[in-house]
């Protein structure tokens, strides 16, 4: 007798977070490849970086955002690919939150390179939480953790 799977609703919710995720991803990885040298001037607005690490670091966040948003889409080893997912989602929150505390006023937070230019506002850090959440649940629903039964935050 074959052991009862997932339910169906657990197989859908896995797919449309590792949509969403990936396409986001990838979206902002293809923003900053764009327009490189536009990004390099939002990276160069944070005030972290001398002018020798400005591209270095432009290139690896832009190269890094486009694999993981590929990976996120393939669905391969999907439970590390989420958990790359939260990481990058809370550098950023954390990144984003000590730039308010430290009164810069961004005219571009750099999320999607320079073409959906948003400024940093207080709110900014609390939408990577967000996406670091549901990065969570896809790293549960993928077989990260197990879901459901005694204990567990998710129910199936």
């Amino acid at each position: 007798m074959k052991a009862p799977g997932p339910p169906a609703s657990a197989g859908r919710t896995r797919l449309a977070l590792r949509l969403l995720l990936g396409v986001l991803i990838l979206a902002t990885g293809i923003g900053k490849a764009l327009d490189l040298t536009g990004f390099v001037r939002v990276v160069e607005s944070y005030s972290l970086l001398t002018p020798g690490f400005l591209y270095p670091v432009a290139i690896a966040v832009t190269v890094s955002e486009l694999a993981l948003g590929a990976w996120l889409l393939s669905g391969w080893r999907l439970a590390p690919a989420a958990l790359a997912a939260i990481a990058v989602n809370l550098g950023y929150a954390v990144l984003l939150a000590m730039t308010l505390v430290r009164g810069l006023d961004l005219k571009n937070c750099g999320c999607f390179g320079i073409f959906l230019a948003r400024p940093l506002r207080w709110f900014s850090p609390l939408e990577d939480l967000v996406f670091a959440g549901l990065a969570w649940l896809l790293y549960r629903r993928a077989g990260g953790l197990p879901t459901g039964g005694p204990g567990s935050i998710v129910e199936t």
